[in-house]
């Protein structure tokens, strides 16, 4: 026989806390603080998120946006760095005479030249490095390190240190070059050694970056592929062309997009390894890039007019190898 137990509430204790009371029972002061705080609160929900990301933005309007658009007003301008604000306009001359101008085309054929010198032999390296890292191999983790040293390095340093190595007189690749009965050549006047001695440093610095990057990718395809094509017979080298290649397409697109923006921007290795330190890029102007002819105009001859046009015809070509890039990544997602 069951048995019903009822459990009384326990009495209030004098002095004690009185039970809550109903909302209805607040008065107007406490509903308005409430209303108050319920306000604040969907305020700060709304608006915080844009106040934590504020910071971006004000340093993106004061470092990129607007001196892009100042660039852009100035290149229409005739302005000198001795008075930046006394502006003459002259529409689109700037333009027209640096299309003109013998030294801009030179300027970018070297573009070309060292960019090409040094990209593809870079992710060729760079490819066969992580190819190899990919495998199970002893202090992996120290030579993954290794390879990024090159790109914590800092740029003066190792044009300096290179440049030791393409002395024309002292350098160790000529003294190498001698036991091989090659003569001593000339890497800093010469114009195709000269472009070969820049891009050697681009190719150091970014070897191992791109590396990594590969190396990334192919951990990140499924080892049953591989599994499968050794059951087929696959060699180690038809796995790589069969099945990390095609899987690896669009990282390579990514790179060589990547590398191409870094070569147009070639700057510091060529500056640092003219024997004058100056912007010409040598003697004859035989390495010097779009970014050291845009240095030349701006702060040697002073033109900042003349300059931002050069550096807006730059943004543009970058904007024509971001929409090749976004075709091909197209077409490449399409057949895949």
């Amino acid at each position: 026989m069951s048995t019903r137990h009822e459990t009384a509430a326990p009495p209030v204790k004098e002095g004690g806390a009185a039970p809550g009371r109903p909302p209805a029972a607040l008065t107007e002061a406490e509903k308005s603080h409430r209303a108050r705080l319920s306000r604040r609160w969907q305020r700060d929900l709304r608006w915080s998120p844009y106040a934590f990301v504020s910071p971006f933005f004000l340093l993106f309007l004061a470092f990129g946006l607007f001196p892009l658009v100042y660039t852009g007003w100035a290149s229409l301008h005739q302005v000198e760095l001795t008075a930046p604000t006394d502006m003459t306009w002259v529409g689109l001359r700037n333009y027209t005479r640096i299309f003109d101008d013998d030294f801009f085309w030179n300027a970018a054929r070297n573009t070309l030249t060292i960019g090409v010198i040094s990209t593809v032999p870079q992710l060729l390296m760079a490819m066969g490095l992580a190819h190899l890292l990919n495998y199970k191999l002893r202090a992996s983790t120290f030579y993954r390190v290794a390879m990024l040293a090159p790109y914590a390095t800092s740029i003066a340093a190792a044009s300096l240190v290179f440049v030791l190595l393409f002395g024309r007189d002292y350098g160790m690749i000529n003294w190498a070059l001698h036991f091989v009965g090659i003569d001593a050549i000339d890497w800093q006047n010469d114009k195709w050694p000269s472009q070969i001695a820049v891009s050697s440093i681009v190719v150091w610095r970014w070897t191992g970056y791109n590396a990594l990057i590969y190396l990334a990718a192919m951990q990140a395809i499924p080892q049953d592929l591989y599994e499968s094509a050794a059951l087929d017979g696959a060699s180690r080298w038809k796995q790589f062309l069969h099945v990390t290649l095609p899987s690896l397409r669009p990282t390579i697109l990514f790179t060589v997009v990547v590398s191409t923006i870094g070569a147009s921007q070639v700057f510091g290795e060529p500056l640092l390894f003219d024997a004058n330190k100056g912007a010409s890029g040598g003697a004859e102007h035989q390495f010097q890039t779009l970014g050291l002819y845009l240095y030349e105009q701006g702060w040697v001859n002073q033109h900042l007019g003349r300059a931002s046009a050069i550096a807006w015809t730059m943004f543009l070509i970058l904007i024509v190898v971001g929409i090749v890039n976004y075709v091909i990544s197209r077409r490449l997602r399409a057949s895949s």
